[in-house]
This record gives structure tokens, C-alpha cells and sequence, in this order.
């Protein structure tokens, strides 16, 4: 434990700041995602912001408490669904309108500048925005795993942690 307290995660501070403050940085990383084809944004930036989240969860409470909330197992299949999402929005258009990737939802013009006014653009970027959000997050996992030694001989090793370390 190398002088650590046998609790994990951060102080009582931190915990209960992160409490107040996940919703909502989830929140608007999902807001982030759907109205990127209106506002500056897309799937890329919210899942960028919905792995942050995650990732605050996982370094105030430590990594048991967040493989509770999203367990690396399940994210790993989300990474999938993602990655099939924007795939079959792909294929779709080619099956569709012969096209790769061609915009095979109609928009009226009096809807323009909604939610859904954009065809593809919209699965598109939820499709991202989860690929995105749990790859971080899973890079984020991995690399909290390991950790580098360094022998007294100069060189260096890479561990991985164990499950009494935090």
C-alpha cells in the first residue's frame, strides 16, 4: 500500500464534488453529441466529454466503484456498437442509393435547424460519440493499470498493478 490508507479514491472533498458534478458533465457530453450538426460539437468533442466524466469517476472513487458504473467488459462491447453504428449508416447509403455514406434521410426544409434536420449526421455522430467516449475511457483504464519500475540496475519494467493497489 506503500503508506496509502486502505481507502481508495481521492478525499471526502473530491468524492462528493465529483458526485455533484458527473450528471452533469455527462449530461452535456449527450448534448454535445446530438445537437453537433447545429452547434459547435459533434460526436468526437461529446464523447471526448462523456469519457471525462467517467474518467473523474474513476480518479475520485477509485477503480472498483467505477467498473460498478461502467465495467471495462461492457465497454468494450459498446466500443463495438459504436464502431457498427456508423458502419451501417454507411452501408445503408450504399445499399439504399448505391452510394457509400449517402444521405438517405430526407429533410423538408421547414425543418432545418432541429434536431433532426441533418439525415445521417445524427446516428453518425451518436455512433462517434460512443466509439469515442468508451475507447478514452478504456485508454484511460489500461494505462491506470500499469505502471513503470525502475530496477536499481537503471532499467525499467512495466507492471501491472494489483488488485490491493489502487
Amino acid at each position: 500500500m506503500n503508506g496509502r490508507s486502505s481507502r481508495e479514491g481521492m478525499s471526502v472533498i473530491v468524492k462528493t464534488v465529483t458526485r455533484w458534478v458527473e450528471g452533469f458533465i455527462l449530461l452535456y457530453g449527450i448534448y454535445i453529441v446530438l445537437y453537433g450538426h447545429l452547434t459547435p460539437g459533434g460526436g468526437f468533442a461529446g464523447g471526448v466529454i462523456i469519457a471525462c466524466a467517467f474518467i473523474l469517476l474513476t480518479l475520485a472513487e477509485g477503480q472498483r466503484v467505477a467498473s460498478k458504473t461502467l465495467n471495462p467488459a461492457v465497454a468494450a462491447e459498446l466500443d463495438s456498437v459504436g464502431a457498427l453504428i456508423f458502419l451501417g449508416v454507411a452501408v445503408a447509403g450504399l445499399v439504399v442509393a448505391q452510394v457509400f455514406f449517402k444521405n438517405i434521410i430526407a429533410t423538408p426544409e421547414a425543418a432545418q435547424f432541429h434536431l433532426f434536420s441533418a439525415g445521417v449526421i445524427l446516428p453518425c455522430n451518436i455512433g462517434i460519440g460512443i466509439k469515442v467516449g468508451v475507447s478514452l475511457f478504456l485508454v484511460f483504464a489500461m494505462l491506470s493499470a500499469l505502471h513503470v519500475t525502475v530496477r536499481q540496475d537503471g532499467k525499467r519494467d512495466l507492471v501491472r498493478r494489483g488488485k490491493d493497489e489502487s
